[in-house]
């Protein structure tokens, strides 16, 4: 059974391992994910932004971050599922969960930035209704933003 949790300070390790993980196997580490992920807090929460932890009894083996852009906006960034449990609809789990928050936060909308390469994410935002918007943003690995409005 997985349980999504709000993110606390101890959770920050578990945050930028799945991270690092990822953008490591895939990508490389850009300056902007080493300053988010070694300090979320300042870099997501004190902005109103706010990071969810999926956790599989003791353990944390997902995340997903909701980063302030402006009035309404909220970007959906740092999504990560443990590689021993991809393929469990926890990243879905995680996303439903974001995207609630958004609406209960009077969210208009969702942005993301990805790489169609990750095959598998782009499946899921699709699911869920995120659609293709020309591309600008911060990641030089991005080839691909998308936009879920609520």
């Amino acid at each position: 059974m997985i349980r999504i949790l709000d993110f606390q300070p101890d959770h920050q390790h578990d945050f930028e391992r799945l991270n690092r993980h990822w953008i490591e196997k895939y990508f490389w580490m850009e300056p902007l994910d080493v300053a988010v992920l070694q300090n979320p807090e300042e870099h997501i929460l004190a902005h109103g932004g706010h990071i969810l932890m999926a956790a599989s009894e003791q353990q944390i083996v997902g995340t997903v971050a909701l980063k302030f852009v402006e009035p309404g906006v909220f970007e959906f960034t740092k999504m990560a599922v443990d590689e021993t449990h991809q393929g469990l609809k926890i990243g879905k789990q995680l996303a439903e969960v974001a995207i609630a928050w958004c609406k209960q936060n009077k969210a208009r909308a969702i942005i993301l930035y990805s790489n169609t390469k990750l095959v598998p994410a782009i499946a899921l935002y699709r699911k869920l209704s995120f659609r293709e918007v020309p591309l600008d943003g911060p990641y030089k690995r991005s080839d691909i933003k998308m936009q879920l409005n609520l």
